[in-house]
């Protein structure tokens, strides 16, 4: 099992931080590599990635989803896939974002690719365009 952990600080409160990662649809707006999440139900989503050439679909339920603390989540088909996310409010206009993902590299371009720390440069650029992402939808609310 390949495990990557990250934190970042975004300049917005805890619970705009938390709702925008909880919006997993938006997911493609700021993650390389998914090609989109839809809802299936409350705490069922479907993926569709597409990572290094690898395409890859599966379903992910939310196991824990504690309002502005922590959403937790791990596939229940196809590639073996967990992770969570928690959020701390630094101050009242900034939180720290801590994301750790697991999953189980299938192919040869996978494995190298995490062998070669890949996938932890992949999660840090995500986490800088979710920082960017929510802090300009931040922007945009406060001038309406």
């Amino acid at each position: 099992m390949q495990t990557v952990e990250d934190t970042i600080e975004v300049a917005v409160p805890v619970r705009e931080a938390y709702e925008q990662w909880s919006e997993f649809e938006s997911f493609p707006q700021f993650m390389s590599g998914i090609e989109s999440v839809t809802r299936v139900s409350d705490r069922i989503t479907h993926w569709v990635t597409n990572i290094g050439g690898a395409e890859r679909e599966f379903d992910a339920e939310t196991i824990e989803d504690r309002v502005d603390e922590r959403i937790a989540w791990r596939s229940t088909d196809g590639i073996s896939h967990a992770g969570a996310v928690s959020f701390t409010q630094l101050n009242p206009e900034s939180t720290r974002v801590w994301v750790r993902l697991e999953w189980s590299p299938e192919t040869f371009a996978e494995r190298t690719g995490a062998a070669l720390g890949f996938d932890t440069m992949q999660v840090r650029a995500d986490l800088l365009r979710f920082k960017e992402f929510v802090e300009l939808r931040d922007d945009a609310g406060t001038d309406a």
